[in-house]
């Protein structure tokens, strides 16, 4: 078996290192996502996900803080919520995500879906960036069409778009146009909610490489080029899901899986449909 692993980081299109593994913290209940963090942080994880639209910011820069590691070791990424969209309403929404976090920066803000509004938002988070209070701004859920209009119209191109991505969601035209562009790609729910576990063909790749599907689903996002931010609660699975850094499925295999593409989306929302 291989065992070459990637790099740790990711280096965006204006030089800011992202840790290619990170935590996402999708609507954990406040104090549990504190916990989260804290057990994260000391099992070596300096990537940690959030939003405003999950209410656990402040438990999250909480976490931060007690964890004693210095803040700048830590990659923090929060996002501007649908109902916030608009150059002032966007701006108002950062300085309340920055007091809940209890920071005078984040390393990444980003726009949460491409809602009605995003071009004004867009110049919103472009003045944030230029202002020092984002070392890096992107988008999240943007498909194709709309990153070409951010590209267009914009004068900053987005260092990221996060989207879903799993072997069963595999967003292909996003990645290859993020390639063209040099947006890095990162990967929310790339374990499918758990949802897929149980596939055969999964479940025989990851028997082959002595590793769980879990793993194998977050090793087939980095081999792609693209970070990943699986969410758990869970230390144990904090500590299977950081050893997906460990170890390199082969091409057949990574072909294998490539195969799975089911259009298998978590969410309700479709950002393809979205105008």
């Amino acid at each position: 078996m291989l065992t070459m692993s990637l790099p740790a980081h990711i280096e965006l299109n204006n030089g800011v290192r992202m840790p290619v593994l990170g935590l996402g913290t999708y609507l954990m209940e406040p104090e549990r996502a504190r916990r989260s963090v804290l057990d994260a942080l000391s099992l070596g994880y300096r990537h940690i996900d959030t939003a405003s639209f999950y209410g656990n910011e402040r438990e999250v820069g909480e976490a931060i803080r007690e964890s004693g590691i210095d803040r700048d070791e830590v990659f923090v990424t929060t996002k501007v919520w649908n109902d916030d969209h608009g150059h002032y309403r966007a701006k108002e929404a950062f300085r309340r995500s920055l007091s809940l976090l209890g920071m005078d920066h984040v390393d990444l803000y980003l726009i949460h879906w491409p809602m009605p509004g995003r071009l004004e938002t867009w110049k919103a988070l472009e003045s944030i960036y230029e202002e020092g209070g984002a070392r890096a701004i992107g988008v999240s859920n943007f498909m194709p069409r709309h990153l070409d209009e951010l590209l267009e119209r914009g004068s900053i191109a987005p260092a990221i778009d996060q989207v879903e991505m799993h072997p069963f969601l595999q967003r292909n035209d996003v990645l290859d146009r993020c390639r063209r562009s040099g947006i890095a790609v990162e990967a929310y729910s790339p374990l499918a909610r758990g949802r897929h576990l149980d596939d055969r063909t999964l479940a025989a790749v990851a028997s082959r490489n002595g590793r769980t599907p879990a793993q194998v689903m977050i090793r087939w996002c980095l081999q792609r080029g693209v970070a990943a931010i699986p969410k758990t609660t869970s230390r144990e699975r904090m500590k299977e899901n950081l050893e997906s850094l460990d170890f390199v499925l082969p091409p057949e295999d990574m072909a294998t899986l490539d195969k799975l593409e089911r259009n298998s989306r978590t969410t309700t929302w479709d950002p393809h449909e979205m105008a």
